[in-house]
């Protein structure tokens, strides 16, 4: 009977995931990007790689596992579950063979089953040209974001003024992109990427190439003994991201799976960060277990150029700016002030469920970085070149999966016993319904490298000590609680905190899902962290406890083939004694429209907020187009509404509009300096068309 129940599950949830890929991706999208709190993301890595096996799902017969690892869904013991089942009966025959590994429950393979598939015929290894010409993609992006209200910034004034002022900018709002891209499978990518940001000029003075950014990159991967070529612009990823990580990792989330980072050794850039990447060239070469990644890039970067006179006029970099925005007098000034370079490799060996990883990198600049010292940073990287050494590792011994990282950053000045940073972990699948996992990490306040990602509390990987446990308990089939609590300690000050500090942070979230057409869930966070009183007299500045809860509600309903809603309440408090206590609640409604027989879909949302203060502003996801971002803070008093139209024509093209509008109750104006609008209505408009052969 239990069979038979898992079968009817796995045979209507794939018709479901048959149905609407848009939708299964889209809340893989809005569970990762709620983490980082935002508006300013991008996770197009992400989406593409979940798209690809979307359209080429992973053979269960023929994987080692990474790839596996690659869709954010399973556990190294549910991996390595399934790499033991085949090992020990053979290939799957069947993808229902699935419900009969312990730790691979009906909601877990509802999630993975639109990504993989069982195959008997191993993939081709050999690319022709024929061939990947003739089942190659070739897509084009454009995409057109007007600037809807008139800003400050953007007053016409005098030569003499704009170039005097860092008030006014140079070019007009609107921003432009453009993507071109080749890609067969996995195996083969070539594109360049380019993007004008608002108030950048376009083909005139400081762009007259045009676009203010530029990317390219052309990437292979499949070989037998070069398993992975890029030249152009890349990104590395090595073990769980203390040492080199240049892309987006995930921080605390209700997933206990997402603490573990699942390093991906070289892959195309396509995004348009214009600086967590590298550019140059990389190789990643394979002989039985063993690999070894080797890359060098070297790359223009936005700085703050000084010359001290006092020293034969030595010239020196004091501020590394990572916006990308060229708009002002001042931004185009810092455009390209220094030259970085980066050079590494990183060994692997894997034989099973083991694996070890050591990594040597070294980061250096043409001129000398020596921004200003303060208290909170004088242990920071001055200077002109560092290295950095590790060494990481995971194993899977039945339910349990334990992985970690050591990394220690070499600079000629700093004490041999200082620069270290670890982090060590386990996972446990106690029961088929019960998982843990527990999280140790050491960073000490020396440590520093300026690509990372390792799991933290703060926004670097430094200066941080501190543990986290996380549970999974499906507690009844519809029932389900994911919890997590974490505590550290900031053993030296940091900014706007003058003292060591410390704080906690808990997560509690049940789960009611009694059928795949509704789910509804709840959550509680509570965050206590320590940062400068409010009450300082300006000799000694006492640090207090600032404690904040969210609570949230979330209800998802599929009402028929052709409608969603989805409603959510979120109320947040903040206390502190050096202020009054704040609050701050949203409310939004969604409406998703998606008629099967029509080539047309619809997202609308409606929203009503209220804040005491921007510091109790609310972050929430919202619907836009294939690889844009938006995860707005709502705060202050209004409403916020949109509608999202995406049409497909001419069986190769899509084409996306997205119009959204904020207004304020309470405000005569709308931000401050040359962003400032006059009024209580803030607009935005997105166009974007998709042509795909």
């Amino acid at each position: 009977m239990r069979r038979f129940c898992c079968i009817l599950l796995l045979i209507s949830s794939a018709n479901l995931f048959a149905q609407d890929r848009n939708e299964v991706i889209q809340q893989r999208i809005e569970f990762i990007s709620e983490q980082f709190q935002s508006e300013s993301l991008d996770l197009t890595n992400v989406i593409e790689q979940l798209n690809f096996y979307f359209d080429h799902p992973i053979n269960l017969n023929a994987t080692s596992g990474e790839e596996l690892e690659e869709l954010y869904l399973l556990s190294g013991v549910q991996i390595n579950e399934l790499l033991l089942h085949r090992k020990a009966y053979g290939k799957l025959i069947s993808i229902y063979e699935l419900q009969s590994l312990a730790y691979w429950d009906p909601q877990i393979i509802q999630l993975v089953l639109p990504f993989v598939r069982v195959d008997d015929r191993l993939d081709q290894l050999h690319i022709t040209w024929k061939e990947a010409m003739k089942e190659g993609r070739f897509e084009q992006y454009l995409r057109y974001q007007p600037n809807m209200q008139f800003k400050a910034g953007y007053a016409n004034v005098s030569d003499s003024v704009l170039q005097s002022s860092n008030k006014y900018y140079y070019g007009n709002g609107d921003r432009y992109y453009s993507r071109f891209r080749y890609t067969y499978k996995t195996n083969i990518s070539v594109g360049i990427t380019a993007e004008k940001d608002a108030g950048e000029q376009f083909f005139k003075g400081s762009q007259k190439p045009g676009f203010d950014f530029y990317s390219a990159h052309a990437f292979f991967k499949g070989g037998k003994y070069v398993k992975s070529v890029a030249v152009g612009d890349f990104q590395v990823q090595i073990g769980q991201g203390l040492n080199l990580w240049s892309s987006y990792a995930f921080g605390k989330t209700a997933d206990l799976t997402t603490m573990k980072r699942t390093a991906i050794p070289i892959r195309a850039y396509t995004s348009v960060d214009e600086s967590r990447f590298l550019r140059g060239v990389a190789a990643d070469f394979g002989y039985k277990n063993w690999s070894l990644l080797m890359f060098a890039s070297q790359k223009k970067m936005d700085g703050v150029s000084v010359s001290d006179t006092s020293y034969d006029d030595l010239e020196f970099v004091s501020t590394i700016d990572l916006t990308g925005l060229h708009r002002t007098t001042s931004e185009i000034a810092k455009k390209n002030g220094l030259s970085e370079r980066i050079i590494g490799a990183n060994i692997r060996y894997s034989n099973g469920a083991f694996r070890w990883g050591g990594a040597v990198v070294h980061q250096g600049y043409d001129r000398p970085y020596n921004k200003d010292i303060q208290y909170y940073n004088q242990f920071d990287f001055r200077g002109t070149q560092f290295t950095s050494i590790s060494s990481d590792y995971s194993y899977v011994f039945k339910n349990m999966n334990v992985f970690g990282e050591v990394s220690k950053v070499l600079r000629p000045e700093m004490d041999p016993q200082k620069g270290w940073a670890m982090v060590h972990a386990a996972m446990m699948s106690l029961d088929p319904r019960f998982s843990f996992g527990l999280l140790y990490r050491n960073y000490q306040k020396e440590y520093q490298t300026l690509y990372n990602a390792g799991f933290s509390e703060g926004s670097n990987t430094q200066n941080e000590e501190g543990t986290y446990a996380a549970l999974k308990w499906k507690v009844a089939t519809a029932w389900t609680v994911n919890a997590y609590v974490d505590l550290f300690k900031f053993p030296w000050m940091k900014y706007g905190v003058d003292a060591p500090s410390n704080g906690h942070e808990i997560l509690i979230q049940p789960v009611y899902k009694p059928s795949k057409t509704f789910e509804i869930y709840g959550r509680f966070r509570q965050q206590l962290r320590q940062k400068n009183s409010r009450n300082s007299d300006g000799t000694v500045t006492e640090i207090e406890d600032v404690l904040q809860r969210n609570y949230r509600l979330n209800m998802s309903c599929v009402l028929n083939e052709f409608i969603s809603l989805k409603t959510r309440l979120e109320y947040v408090t903040i206390h502190r004694p050096s202020n009054t206590p704040e609050k701050g609640m949203l409310l939004t409604q969604d409406l998703i429209f998606k008629p099967k027989s029509r080539p047309y879909d619809l997202s609308f949302r409606f929203a009503l907020f209220d804040t005491d203060s921007y510091d109790t502003r609310i972050y929430t996801f919202e619907s836009n187009a294939l690889y844009v971002f938006a995860v707005p803070a709502y705060y202050y008093q209004g409403s916020r509404a949109y509608v999202l139209l995406r049409y497909s024509f001419w069986r190769s093209c899509d084409l996306w509009i997205k119009y959204g509008v904020f207004l304020y109750e309470n405000r005569s104006t709308i931000s401050s300096g040359p962003e400032q609008i006059t009024g209580n209505k803030k607009s935005d408009l997105l166009i974007q068309l998709r042509i795909s052969l």
